[in-house]
């Protein structure tokens, strides 16, 4: 069993930048790659950006690269996603997953574990 608790949401103006974190407790055996996606309302929920545990390696969707970077910290058991240059278009909620599988995954199928997620709203 994973818990995740993601924290970090708000309300930035266009251009700005946030930090969310996500708070990972439980088997590190269920939690290999870690991701994070994102719902805006009236659409489905997609990916974002993942992180391989075990060597740092991430994956971006296309969408974000070169303004979203995620990282992990092994410390403080965190998993961060640092959002610059923000759109209203980023406006979503956004929510951490675990996975089982070594294999960076955008699909939510292969997400085991969810958090309740953490509102970020972007105004124009």
């Amino acid at each position: 069993q994973v818990q995740l608790t993601e924290s970090g949401g708000g309300l930035v103006q266009a251009g700005g930048s946030l930090k969310l974190s996500c708070q990972v407790s439980g088997s590190s055996f269920s939690s290999v790659v870690m991701g994070w996606f994102r719902q805006a309302p009236g659409k489905e929920r997609v990916f974002v950006a993942g992180i391989r545990r075990i060597d740092g390696g991430t994956y971006y969707a296309d969408s974000v690269k070169g303004r979203f970077t995620v990282s992990k910290d092994n410390g403080a058991n965190t998993i961060d996603l640092m959002m610059n240059s923000l759109r209203p278009t980023d406006t979503a909620v956004y929510f951490c997953a675990a996975s089982v599988n070594r294999k960076i995954s955008p699909l939510r199928r292969d997400y085991s574990y969810w958090g309740q997620g953490t509102q970020v709203t972007v105004s124009s």
